[in-house]
């Protein structure tokens, strides 16, 4: 998975010690300055928590949001290998992962081109985007979140079970009718909206997978012994010529 863009903190002059510079080169003081400077504003607030949001429930209740981190600081440790949850909060609840999972297999299904999208674990990715402190992530779990409790509560009221315990043709009878923004009844237009949002999120982790690249023929950045240019039937279909040789 790839892991969201850094954040930058907020830069505070009043943070920063004054420094002068003697010369042409910088006094042991002021490079002293300097380290303390930089050691003082890595520890500002990384982890800390804020408060969420809330997302209803099937039940017309509220179900809170995880607390919210500011992010990974200024300087990860991109050569360390982190968990679900190392970093922050992860926000799908037991209930919302199994139909987070239910819905990607039916968007993604196993075939003869790879593994259903669960198998390369779509819905972690899915989770740890939506949980991931940033704008446009958590605009996502603002649309996510509540269109899983939709989808439980939609297959509660018709067929009196949660998403993922419905049988397969009971599934695609509630996506056919959120599948399509342009198509959606009046009363499925929000469901619909987060249909394509939750489509998009787990196209993009499925197919960003090695799996997902040979179910697409893509090799990937690979050397190779010799190149001979474009193929002759690319070059038919664009009306060009290879004239390097």
């Amino acid at each position: 998975m790839k892991p969201p863009a850094m954040h930058q903190h907020d830069a505070h002059p009043a943070d920063v010690p004054a420094i002068d510079l003697p010369g042409q080169r910088l006094s042991r003081r002021t490079v002293f300055k300097w380290f303390a400077a930089t050691a003082a504003a890595i520890q500002l607030g990384d982890f800390s928590l804020a408060p969420g949001g809330e997302a209803p429930s099937p039940s017309g209740g509220a179900t809170p949001f995880p607390p919210v981190a500011k992010g990974y600081g200024t300087d990860p440790k991109l050569n360390a290998t982190y968990n679900p949850g190392d970093f922050w909060p992860l926000t799908l609840s037991v209930a919302q992962r199994r139909a987070a999972t239910a819905l990607a297999d039916v968007i993604i299904p196993a075939d003869k081109l790879g593994p259903a999208a669960s198998a390369v674990r779509v819905p972690d990715f899915i989770d740890e985007w939506v949980s991931a402190p940033y704008p446009n992530h958590q605009k996502d779990r603002e649309l996510i979140v509540p269109g899983l409790a939709w989808l439980d509560a939609e297959s509660r009221a018709r067929f009196a079970a949660v998403f993922a315990d419905l049988k397969p043709e009971q599934q695609t009878a509630i996506c056919d009718d959120i599948c399509s923004i342009a198509r959606a009844k009046v009363q499925f237009a929000k469901p619909a909206a987060f249909f394509s949002r939750f489509r998009g999120l787990a196209g993009g982790a499925y197919y960003a997978s090695p799996q997902g690249w040979r179910a697409i023929g893509y090799v990937g950045n690979i050397p190779l012994p010799s190149f001979d240019g474009p193929p002759p039937e690319v070059l038919a279909r664009l009306g060009v010529e290879q004239t390097v040789k």
